[in-house]
């Protein structure tokens, strides 16, 4: 009997193991982390890839493309709504052109090169009509192709009516011509170059001192220094003996303008199951939005009124026929964001930058919201 037992005991122990089990899937969870691509990071991209060899990315489009897939890679386990902030490597920006030589690149607009371009009646040429007119005397320009004017320039507000001398270069990048920087005769003077405005071979021989040069000219110039921000690029023309036009490509790293490989930082959020860069909307409220506000349901009609007229928010007192309570104020950028962004994605983060008067100061003040897939909402 005690044989029995025990092998009925031991059957359902069988069946017990044999029925299915249920699929448990480990918790979601979502995260905020900071990381630096290593190599091994790298090397998670597909081996065709080239970051996955050369451990940088060639632009800030291609690191949008790759660091997705590397993230998907390393942080698979992640929930929607995680966010990284990613340090990368740039590579070195460089360029070849089409032609260098001075024969074929440079070239003095005569009288009838005006008239190419279709309406104009005058002999010069503002910045934007030379952009325009550039595609009607080069017909069929070719990549990194090289085009250093010389023309009479005129800006209304900036020159004499009648115009003046100017030199500039354009290249045609990317699909179409644009303005690069260009070293100028008190440039190349303030290094001693000034006899006959080109560098010369002792400059070129050594990797640093052309670059070094361009650094403390853009550094000085306050057309690029007022402006400047981490990772911009210049394309920046110079000429090199009587024989030479070249282009050389910097890049700021936050400090200075170099031509190695710089480290640059993007963010990136999981959304829908995959990383994607990140789609953060950071809005200043213009004369427009707050016209807009004015027409919704958002506070009250005198709030309303007053917000439209004057362009900012009075929270100066609850006694205030047009004070704006917190609930007003989100329910009015709810409203304006809804009419903004009709296609915003899961997850989509939005930082809203408002002014506010309080007792006879306006001051700016920033709202964070968040799209959860059906409605804009206040972020906790």
């Amino acid at each position: 009997m005690k044989k029995i037992y025990s092998l009925i005991a031991f059957m359902a122990v069988i069946l017990t193991a044999c029925q299915k089990q249920p699929n448990v899937s480990p918790a979601t969870y979502t995260k905020a982390m900071s990381l630096t691509l290593a190599q091994a990071d790298y090397k998670l991209l597909d081996t065709s890839k080239y970051p996955s060899k050369s451990y940088n990315f060639k632009s800030i489009a291609d690191a949008n493309t790759y660091i997705p897939q590397i993230l998907n890679a390393k942080e698979p386990q992640l929930g929607n709504g995680s966010t990284a902030i990613v340090t990368f490597t740039l590579a070195p920006l460089s360029i070849t052109l089409a032609d260098s030589t001075n024969a074929k690149t440079a070239y003095t607009l005569t009288k009838d090169d005006y008239t190419l371009l279709p309406g104009n009646t005058y002999t010069d040429f503002s910045t934007a009509q030379i952009l325009s007119w550039l595609p009607y005397k080069y017909t069929s320009p070719v990549a990194n192709q090289l085009a250093v004017l010389s023309y009479n320039y005129y800006e209304s507000g900036a020159t004499p009516s009648a115009g003046v001398p100017a030199t500039d270069a354009f290249l045609y990048l990317n699909g179409a011509w644009q303005k690069i920087y260009r070293v100028s005769a008190a440039q190349y003077a303030s290094v001693g170059r000034g006899t006959n405005n080109w560098f010369i071979a002792s400059d070129i021989s050594s990797s640093t001192t052309i670059p070094s040069y361009i650094n403390t000219f853009l550094k000085a110039d306050p057309l690029v220094s007022t402006t400047v921000k981490t990772g911009d690029v210049k394309y920046v023309n110079y000429r090199y003996l009587t024989t030479y036009q070249k282009v050389i490509a910097l890049t700021y790293n936050g400090t200075a303008w170099v031509t190695n490989a710089t480290q640059s930082t993007a963010s990136f959020l999981k959304n829908n199951g995959t990383w994607i860069p990140d789609p953060t909307v950071y809005l200043t409220l213009s004369s427009a939005d707050y016209s807009f506000i004015g027409t919704t349901s958002a506070g009250t009609a005198a709030a309303r009124a007053n917000v439209a007229q004057y362009k900012d928010f009075n929270i100066s007192a609850t006694t205030d026929a047009t004070y704006w309570s917190d609930t007003d104020l989100n329910n009015a950028f709810i409203a304006l964001l809804a009419n903004k962004y009709t296609s915003p994605i899961k997850d989509q983060i939005f930082n809203v930058t408002y002014a506010v008067y309080k007792f006879g100061v306006i001051s700016n003040v920033t709202k964070t919201f968040t799209y959860n897939g059906s409605a804009f909402i206040i972020k906790s």
